[in-house]
C-alpha cells in the first residue's frame, strides 16, 4: 500500500512540475539528490560496519549473554510468554543493547532473528503477530538511546556546528518513549489475562 502512496506522490509531482513549467528543477533536484545520497550512504556505511562488527564481537567474546541474563528479569517481565532460556531471548536482547547504543543498523538482524524464534513459539496462529511479537515491536519503536550515534553522524554529515548536542533531549525523550512503551505493554498485557 506504501508503494501506491508513494507512486502516486511521484507522479503527481512530476505532472504538477510539467504543468507549472518547473520540470527543469525537479531535475536538477533529483541530479543533487543523488549525488548527496551515495556520499551519505558511503558515510553510513562505515559507520555501519564498524558498529555491526562490535556488536558481533560482543556478541562472540559472550558480553550479549552477560547482559542478556542481567536483564534477564526485565526481559522475562516484558515478554512474560517466552519460555525463560529461549534463543528469543537473547536476539531481543541484542536488539536492545544495539537500539540503546543508538546503532539501528546494528539492531536489525537481532531484531530479524527474534521475531523469527517468537515466529516459532507461534504454533496458534502463525499468520499472526504474538502478543510477544507486538511487545517487541512496541519496544523497538520507542528504541530507548543513550547514545544516537545515527543522528549524529548525520549531523556531522550536514555540517551542524555541535552534532554531539541532542545527546541529552535524546536520552530524555527515549527514557519516556520506552516508559509509555512498557506501561502500554503491560496495560494491553493485562487486558487479556
Amino acid at each position: 500500500m506504501l508503494n501506491y502512496i508513494w507512486a502516486i506522490m511521484i507522479i503527481v509531482g512530476v505532472v504538477y512540475a510539467i504543468i507549472t513549467g518547473n520540470i527543469g528543477n525537479v531535475t536538477n533536484g533529483i541530479l543533487e539528490s543523488s549525488e548527496e545520497t551515495i556520499s551519505l550512504c558511503i558515510t553510513m556505511l562505515g559507520i555501519m560496519s564498524v558498529w555491526t562488527g562490535l556488536m558481533e564481537i560482543a556478541r562472540q567474546c559472550g558480553l550479549i549473554q552477560i547482559l542478556t541474563r542481567r536483564l534477564d528479569r526485565l526481559i522475562g517481565w516484558i515478554f512474560c510468554d517466552i519460555p525463560k532460556g529461549h534463543k528469543a531471548l537473547e536476539y531481543i536482547t541484542t536488539n536492545i543493547v544495539a537500539n540503546f547504543l543508538g546503532l539501528g543498523w546494528a539492531a536489525t538482524p537481532a531484531g530479524l532473528m527474534a521475531m523469527k524464534e517468537m515466529a516459532k513459539l507461534n504454533k496458534n496462529n502463525p499468520t499472526m503477530a504474538s502478543d510477544s511479537m507486538c511487545a517487541f515491536l512496541i519496544i523497538n519503536v520507542s528504541s530507548i538511546q543513550l547514545v544516537p550515534i545515527t543522528m549524529i553522524a548525520y549531523r556531522n554529515q550536514y555540517g551542524s556546528v555541535n552534532p554531539v548536542s541532542i545527546m541529552l533531549p535524546a536520552i530524555l525523550s527515549t527514557c519516556v518513549s520506552t516508559l509509555v512503551a512498557i506501561i502500554f505493554i503491560k496495560i494491553k498485557q493485562g487486558k487479556r489475562a
